[in-house]
This record gives structure tokens, C-alpha cells and sequence, in this order.
């Protein structure tokens, strides 16, 4: 079974307006060997999975211009992308976040601050992903 061309394979959509959180998922999501693309705002991100296929999207749920719950919704209104895994970042850790992502369409849930560890395992149950088994891009 070969890969489909026009996939990048484990290139993950990163939704996140503060710099510094987005440098440090980034450099996480890169030393599991994953391509990365990053979006400043939920209207963005829309635009981008209109454009792009991407292996998982993870989505900040507070942006700037439209938040992480419309573009997630947004996301699912577009063809082929019903399915696609939205993982929420959010540091709302509150009792019933986590039901209101999952309304929202989002698949799964992860609480900032995390560690490499704990997204390595959400990801993990997400994405068919080959770590550090990548060397071609």
C-alpha cells in the first residue's frame, strides 16, 4: 500500500495565536518527526484546510478573528473533512471543556500547559503516524 501524493503524510495543521506556545508545540510536533503548518486564527485555519490535507489539525480553542469552536465547525462543513482529527488546545481545564469541544466537533482534548509526553499519546491515538521512521518529506 503506498502513500496518497497528495497527503504529506503527518504534516500537522497547528492553531495557535500566542508565539510562544506555537514555537514550543511546534518544536514538540517536529522532534516526533512530523511536518508542521501553522495558522495565527480559527479563519485562517479555515482556509488552510480548504487548501491542504493534513494528517490532524491542532486547534487553540481562544484565536483571534474567529475561535477554535467555529473553525472547527467550519472545518466539518468542508468535503472530505468530516472526519478529520481536531484536537483542542486550551488551557480551559475546567469541569464540562471538554464536552463543549467535543460539541463542537472536535475530537479529543488536551489541557495546556502539556508535557511531549502527553501529546505524543494523543496524537498517538489519532494519527497512523511513523515517529522518527520519516526520512523523506
Amino acid at each position: 500500500v503506498g502513500e496518497i501524493p497528495q497527503e504529506r503524510d503527518g504534516c500537522v495543521l497547528l492553531v495557535e495565536d500566542n508565539p510562544v506556545n506555537r514555537t514550543v508545540v511546534e518544536a514538540m510536533l517536529r522532534s516526533l518527526g512530523l511536518q508542521v503548518s501553522v495558522a495565527g486564527d480559527g479563519a485562517q485555519a479555515v482556509s488552510m484546510a480548504s487548501q491542504e490535507k493534513y494528517a490532524l489539525i491542532l486547534m487553540d480553542c481562544r484565536l483571534p478573528v474567529m475561535d477554535g469552536y467555529e473553525a472547527t465547525r467550519r472545518i466539518r462543513q468542508l468535503p472530505g473533512l468530516e472526519t478529520l482529527p481536531i484536537i483542542a488546545l486550551t488551557a480551559n481545564a475546567r469541569h464540562g471543556d471538554r464536552d463543549i469541544c467535543l460539541a463542537a466537533g472536535m475530537n479529543d482534548y488536551l489541557a495546556k500547559p502539556f508535557k511531549r509526553t502527553d501529546l505524543q499519546q494523543v496524537l498517538q491515538r489519532w494519527l497512523t503516524f511513523k515517529a522518527s521512521a520519516t526520512g523523506d518529506k
